[in-house]
């Protein structure tokens, strides 16, 4: 008998949480409302940093082109040498 009144009391607030759950277009909409508040956040770069991390990203892949170059002609080489043998 103890357990009757709190089970029933159970129920109705998992009958009241499932009626009061937002729908799906109401679920998307309040998605797409705290999305824009997010971006409102953002801190965007100036096209001048732009530019630079641009040109620094730019330099880094010209750098690390050359090295795989460097490194594939040397390793073309020792092959080469070592099927020579």
């Amino acid at each position: 008998m103890a357990n009757e009144p709190k089970a029933s009391v159970k129920t109705e607030v998992q009958d009241s949480q499932k009626a009061k759950k937002p729908g799906f277009f109401s679920r998307i909409g309040g998605f797409l409302k705290s999305c824009k508040g997010e971006l409102k956040k953002i801190t965007w770069p100036t096209p001048k940093q732009t530019a630079k991390n641009t040109g620094i990203v730019l330099a880094t892949m010209a750098v690390i082109g050359v090295i795989v170059v460097l490194l594939d002609l040397l390793f073309s080489q020792l092959i080469g040498l070592l099927t020579k043998i």
